[in-house]
């Protein structure tokens, strides 16, 4: 419970000693250890344990991580045995907070207000959801009050101030702050910067404040819990853990948790009292709005981690801006020539007439260059990084496509290209790679998980999330979180919008149907858009079947699979 939370960082400030908050994944090495390690690092001086849920997609974790969510899974680790290891481990005694962390997707899977409850029966104290940020979270972090749980919101250095100031306003036990951009890992040396980045945060808050990211020695712990009131430590214990003899991983735990603390040499306390750290900037009193609308039905919003969230606000304004501006479409359009646009629409007299039917025209975006219609957002989205200032664009790809696309207008603007693709994608696609290669892109391989798609935009979000300064992440399909769906729809529309005066052009009419194949979602949407107010015209979307819906061999996600982040 959240009381439970603050007691361990005053019994711990009591002490003159920093709150030690220890990460380990549920599930490894084996769920059937998960229990007793638990108990292990109590016993070794552990204040406050982060107990990771294992999750296929962990987006803000390094490969120690990924690895270990991975080894969970394979041994069916889900919530339902999160939640009994924690029961187990309160009726042999555990006294310390335990915090659920992890992605939303699971939560959303089991169903916020049953997990909620069952959290309490089983003596979860609390949560911290990597990729729910507030503006996301208010049904979930409702759910968590009522039941006394903690929602613990985290700040990293690439939060806003006007962000900070919205982040701790929804803490109630203590702030996690992410001490350097990137994944979670361990990291030789730590950030110069973390006492501003401390002093940034306490001015809006005296909550008190947990470090992590990269600390994995004595020198680290002892070099941060002087400045902050909580040292997080958790790919470290993965590698301890992962190096212990069969059986005894809850021992390599406590031995280690006991030498990074300083605890078995009889230490831990701080040389001098914890002070507050300055900040050379003004308090920030501003009230962000969204400036454009985030949502399509049910669909939408910005589920991301808080690493990302400023970077996504920043495209927002900057979208925003360019959108009114004419200027901005003029320059767009200037680069149809250059794109093949507009594309030809021609009538299949011979479909046609093998079909018996309607009247059958086909949009040949095919013609366009680079093959596909994936040229027309790559240029728009690569012009909005521009007016960023941005000087590195980073694409994942599936079959290879978009990275050709998106390597065509780097090469065109003289912008540094990195295209993430699946291994095995790599190998189906070669001919797309070479091309890529080609035009001065760099081809980076994603060998995880399937090695395919959902993997390379993994890698290509790991990125984004470490190079938020330089770097845009160029999104190719209608996915993502906000703005990227509403960009890709508004640079694809030249599709529908080109379609609608062809065809008035050619039979003095509007089609009766539109129909586009549904994959990512970026030919469909930019064909359907400008026809969603004609109410004579049928829009027909077709997924791919694959061996049958019936089977599990298809890619009908939106026919035949389930609501997910």
């Amino acid at each position: 419970m959240a009381a439970r939370i603050s007691k361990a960082f005053a019994t711990a400030a009591e002490e003159e000693r920093p709150t030690f908050v220890a990460y380990i994944t549920a599930g490894f090495p084996s769920p059937d250890q998960t229990v007793d390690i638990l108990l292990e690092l109590e016993r070794g001086g552990v204040d406050v344990v982060e107990l990771g849920i294992p999750f296929t997609d962990p987006l803000a974790d390094g490969p120690t991580i990924q690895e270990a969510h991975l080894v969970a899974l394979q041994q069916g680790t889900d919530i339902e045995l999160c939640l009994d290891m924690v029961a187990q481990a309160r009726a042999r005694g555990l006294k310390i907070p335990v915090l659920f962390m992890g992605y939303y997707n699971p939560i959303m899977q089991f169903g916020e207000q049953t997990l909620v409850t069952r959290c309490a029966e089983a003596g979860v104290d609390g949560y911290i959801v990597v990729d729910l940020p507030p503006e996301e979270a208010q049904s979930f972090r409702g759910l968590c009050a009522a039941a006394g749980l903690s929602y613990i919101p985290l700040i990293t250095p690439s939060t806003s101030e006007a962000r900070i100031r919205r982040l701790v306003a929804i803490g109630d036990s203590f702030v996690y702050v992410v001490s350097r951009s990137g994944v979670t890992g361990a990291r030789a040396s730590l950030d110069t910067q973390l006492p501003a980045l401390l002093g940034r945060i306490q001015k809006y808050t005296d909550m008190p404040l947990a470090v992590g990211f990269g600390v994995s020695t004595h020198e680290h712990f002892a070099d941060v819990g002087s400045m902050a009131d909580g040292v997080v430590i958790g790919s470290q214990f993965i590698t301890a853990m992962r190096g212990a003899a069969a059986g005894q991983a809850a021992q390599a735990a406590r031995a280690y948790a006991e030498e990074v603390s300083g605890r078995a040499a009889g230490g831990g306390r701080r040389a001098q009292a914890l002070a507050k750290h300055a900040s050379d900037t003004a308090r920030d009193t501003s009230d962000p709005q969204a400036l454009l609308p985030d949502r399509f039905g049910e669909f939408g919003g910005q589920y991301v981690p808080e690493a990302l969230y400023d970077c996504v606000a920043e495209l927002e304004r900057a979208y925003a801006a360019c959108r009114d501006d004419p200027a901005f479409w003029d320059e767009f359009r200037g680069f149809y020539a250059f794109m093949g646009r507009p594309s030809p629409l021609h009538a299949a007299d011979r479909l046609t007439a093998a079909w018996g039917g309607a009247r059958v025209f086909l949009k040949r975006e095919d013609l366009c260059h680079t093959g596909s219609h994936k040229l027309n957002n790559a240029i728009g989205q690569a012009l909005v990084a521009k007016r960023l200032g941005k000087t590195r664009i980073i694409a994942e790809t599936g079959a290879g496509q978009h990275g050709v696309a998106t390597a065509t207008i780097c090469a065109k603007l003289g912008m540094q290209c990195i295209v993430y693709m699946g291994s095995e994608d790599m190998r189906r696609q070669a001919l797309n790679v070479f091309r890529i290669r080609m035009l001065g892109a760099q081809v980076v391989p994603a060998t995880t998980g399937s090695c395919t798609l959902k993997d390379a935009v993994n890698e290509a979000m790991r990125d984004g999330v470490t190079n938020v300064a330089t770097t845009h992440y160029l999104v190719g399909s209608a996915i993502g979180p906000h703005p990227f769906p509403t960009m890709v729809r508004d640079f694809q529309r030249a599709i529908g919008c080109e379609t609608k005066e062809q065809m008035l052009a050619l039979t003095g009419r509007l089609p009766d149907a539109v129909v586009a194949c549904v994959g990512g979602g970026s030919n469909s949407i930019g064909m359907f858009h400008p026809f969603i107010g004609d109410a004579g015209v049928q829009l027909v979307g077709a997924e791919a079947a694959g061996d049958g819906v019936d089977t599990d061999k298809h890619s009908a996600t939106i026919s035949a699979g389930t609501l997910g982040v």
